[in-house]
């Protein structure tokens, strides 16, 4: 059978793509997934989130405060970039970036300032150590160590 039709595409293990029983082939099932996912986010606009309302929503730097995320401001960074021009070079033309989203504290930002290139800013003090970076970037060129002194979140009411 084909693994395509009109607004079907069959990906994974129900193309056929995994000896289940060996479990030989993951690797092409998940690439099949990336691939079809990267075909159709090239087709889609930027979903435009509407901005925190400060009462049932607030930005992510208000939700780090409830973190109690300490960390010494001259530790050095425990965030790890491979290759510093990755990020602007790679990821921002062809992912748009993903960091800067995926992150849920915030850490990583694509700074654009008119007249200038953009850079890649890391704020590792807003880390709250969830390790979503080491594993969601699509370059896999960041690395998360961990901090000295062993800083990090607190999370005092919980």
């Amino acid at each position: 059978p084909k693994m395509v039709a009109p607004g079907v595409a069959l990906l994974g293990c129900t193309a056929g793509l995994v000896n289940v029983p060996r479990i030989k082939g993951n690797h092409n099932a998940m690439l099949s997934g990336k691939a079809a996912a990267t075909g159709l986010a090239a087709k889609f606009a930027p979903i435009d989130y509407p901005k925190p309302d400060g009462v049932l929503s607030f930005d992510r730097l208000t939700n780090i405060s409830y973190s109690a995320t300490n960390h010494d401001p001259d530790q050095p960074a425990h965030l790890r970039l491979t290759d510093p021009t990755i990020p602007i070079s790679v990821n921002l033309p062809q992912y748009a970036e993903p960091a800067q989203r995926y992150c849920p504290a915030g850490v990583y930002e694509v700074i654009a300032e008119p007249g200038k290139d953009p850079r890649f800013q890391i704020n590792f003090q807003n880390c709250v150590h969830c390790k979503t970076c080491d594993i969601k970037d699509p370059s896999q060129n960041i690395t998360w160590t961990t901090p000295q002194g062993g800083g990090g979140p607190n999370y005092p009411n919980m």
